[in-house]
């Protein structure tokens, strides 16, 4: 019987799901000291961050706001350091 193993498909790239999550947890610590110096990032500089990849832009937001980021909406597409 052939099933989809969701640990081994390929994304973009031919990047698995595990390798995209590798990428953005490394994205996220290069953004944290962006946000945390200039006081905020764009959805669109995590975008080009990440280089277009769709799923490594969406882990990152993901991790991003596990870390305490206010990752915005739609309204203020933009990441905000933490508020105390």
């Amino acid at each position: 019987m052939d099933s989809c193993d969701p640990r081994t498909r390929a994304y973009k790239n031919g990047k698995t799901f595990d390798e995209c999550r590798v990428i953005a947890r490394d994205l996220c610590l290069v953004l944290s000291r962006k946000v945390d110096q200039s006081g905020s990032v764009t959805w669109d500089d995590i975008l080009e961050a990440s280089g277009h990849d769709e799923l490594v832009y969406k882990l990152a937001l993901k991790y991003l706001r596990q870390d305490g980021y206010d990752i915005g909406d739609w309204k203020a597409p933009r990441v905000t350091k933490p508020t105390a």
